[in-house]
């Protein structure tokens, strides 16, 4: 009995997704480097953009990340002005996550990221929103919703 060939990379949804992931990252680069933050301190903004006043362990749970990842990010966003964290007065432990002015408008302004992306797919919006769909979908039956 002969061995299973491997399934060649193309062919193989998890590097396919990879290989998307970082042309994503490559795509938005330039606009990130323009507006001053990195791709981490922009999916902060965006989970603030969302529902602010979020609690640090809540961001992480959102991003579907550890808690001390999240930490950088936001310390190098409030240094810059974008975010400002309060402890809560109710539990001392829990520390909220408030955009500024200037993140809420930087939030604004990132908005680009998202419509050069569809631009770019050459998808229309209504097919690039199926897509994600799907993404959502089978990253809900794997488990990876928190």
């Amino acid at each position: 009995m002969s061995e299973p060939k491997p399934v060649p990379l193309d062919n193989q949804l998890c590097f396919s997704l990879y290989a998307a992931s970082i042309a994503i990252n490559r795509t938005y680069k330039p606009m990130l480097d323009a507006m001053g933050i990195t791709y981490p301190q922009y999916l902060v903004l965006c989970t603030l953009g969302e529902n602010d006043g979020l609690t640090v362990g809540a961001i992480a749970d959102r991003l579907a990340l550890e808690s001390s990842t999240i930490t950088p990010p936001v310390q190098r966003l409030e240094q810059a002005g974008h975010v400002e964290r309060r402890r809560s007065k109710i539990d001392e432990r829990q520390v909220h996550v408030w955009l500024t002015a200037t993140g809420r408008a930087l939030f604004s302004r990132s908005s680009c990221l998202g419509e050069t992306l569809v631009e770019r797919s050459g998808m229309t919006p209504e097919q690039f929103e199926a897509l994600n769909q799907n993404v959502r979908e089978l990253r809900k039956v794997l488990g990876g919703d928190r």
